[in-house]
C-alpha cells in the first residue's frame, strides 16, 4: 500500500459527483462493461471467468475480503474519468493541493541552526505546480520515495522558506516516520 499514491487517489475521489457501485454484482458488471468482457476482468482480479459470470448474474453476492478490496479498488480507479481528470487539472493549474500530515520533519542547513528532526503536525497548501508534479509523477509510476521528495520540496519552499522570505540557505527537508498523511484539492 502506497501512502502517497493512495492519499492522492483519495483526494481526487472526493471530486466524484456520483457514488461508485457498492454491491459486488454492480461492481463486476461495471468492470465487465469497462474492460469489454468477463475474461479481461477475471485476469485482472485473478479469479476464474466463471466466477465473474456468477457475480454478474448475482448468483454470488458476497466476495472474500481480499477480492472485495481488489474489486472496489479497480472500480474506483476507473470511475468517472472526466471528473477525475478535471479535478487533477484544476489542482495542477489553479487550486493547488493541501497536505495535512503528522510526521518527523527536519532539514539540512548551515551549522548553528536548529535542524533536528521533530514530530510536527502541518497543514500546508502547496501551489499548483507541486500538485502538477505529484500527479504527473504518480501517473508515470513514481515510487513512494519520489512522491515523498516532491512533497518535501514543496514543504521546504512554502512552510520553511515562506516562499523565499526566509531560510534561504536551507538545503534539504527530511520527511520521515509519517503517522498521518492526507491530501485535499
Amino acid at each position: 500500500m502506497s501512502l502517497f499514491g493512495d492519499g492522492l487517489e483519495a483526494a481526487v475521489q472526493k471530486a466524484f459527483t456520483r457514488p461508485a457501485p457498492k454491491s459486488a454484482g454492480a461492481q463486476m458488471r461495471y468492470l465487465v462493461k469497462q474492460l469489454k468482457g468477463t475474461k479481461a476482468v477475471a485476469q485482472m482480479l485473478r479469479i476464474s471467468q466463471r466466477t465473474v459470470e456468477r457475480y454478474v448474474k448475482d448468483q454470488i453476492k458476497k466476495p472474500r475480503p481480499d477480492l472485495a478490496a481488489r474489486l472496489e479498488r479497480e472500480v474506483k480507479k476507473r470511475w468517472q474519468p472526466q471528473i477525475r481528470a478535471k479535478a487533477r487539472q484544476r489542482a495542477a493549474t489553479t487550486g493547488g493541493i493541501v497536505v495535512d500530515t503528522r510526521a518527523r520533519i527536519g532539514y539540512t542547513a548551515p551549522i548553528g541552526s536548529t535542524d533536528e528532526d521533530r514530530l510536527r503536525h502541518l497543514t500546508v497548501a502547496l501551489p499548483p505546480r507541486y500538485a502538477a508534479r505529484l500527479f504527473e509523477a504518480q501517473e508515470q509510476g513514481a515510487t513512494e520515495q519520489q512522491l515523498r521528495e516532491i512533497a518535501a520540496e514543496g514543504l521546504k519552499e512554502v512552510y520553511f522558506q515562506d516562499n523565499g522570505r526566509r531560510a534561504g540557505q536551507l538545503e534539504e527537508v527530511r520527511f520521515t516516520d509519517i503517522e498521518h498523511l492526507e491530501f485535499d484539492l
